[in-house]
C-alpha cells in the first residue's frame, strides 16, 4: 500500500527500512526522518505522516529493546572494582 504519494513510499518500504536499521544497530532510535533518509527520500507535504507513523510503530522491530532483551553478546561487561 502506498503510504507517501509524494515520494512513492510503500508500507513495505517502511517496514524494510525499520528492519534494516534495527539489524544494523539494535540501540538506534528510529524516526521518520531516518526512514526517509534510509530510503533516499525527503518528506514533502507531510499529509502522510499519521499513516507513516502508524506503519512505523506497527513494526515489531520498531521499539528499542530493553536491556534484558538484548542478547548476552551485546551486553557490556561489568567488572567489579576491587
Amino acid at each position: 500500500m502506498i503510504i507517501c504519494h509524494c515520494q512513492s513510499i510503500t508500507d513495505h518500504d517502511i517496514r524494510a527500512a525499520v528492519d534494516w536499521m534495527r539489524a544494523s544497530d539494535a540501540d538506534t532510535v528510529i524516526t521518520p526522518g531516518k526512514i526517509y533518509h534510509a530510503l533516499g527520500k525527503r518528506a514533502d507535504c507531510g499529509g502522510c505522516m499519521p499513516l507513516f507513523l502508524n506503519t512505523m510503530r506497527a513494526n515489531e522491530n520498531f521499539q528499542v529493546p530493553r536491556r534484558d532483551e538484548v542478547p548476552m553478546l551485546r551486553r557490556p561487561r561489568i567488572i567489579a572494582a576491587e
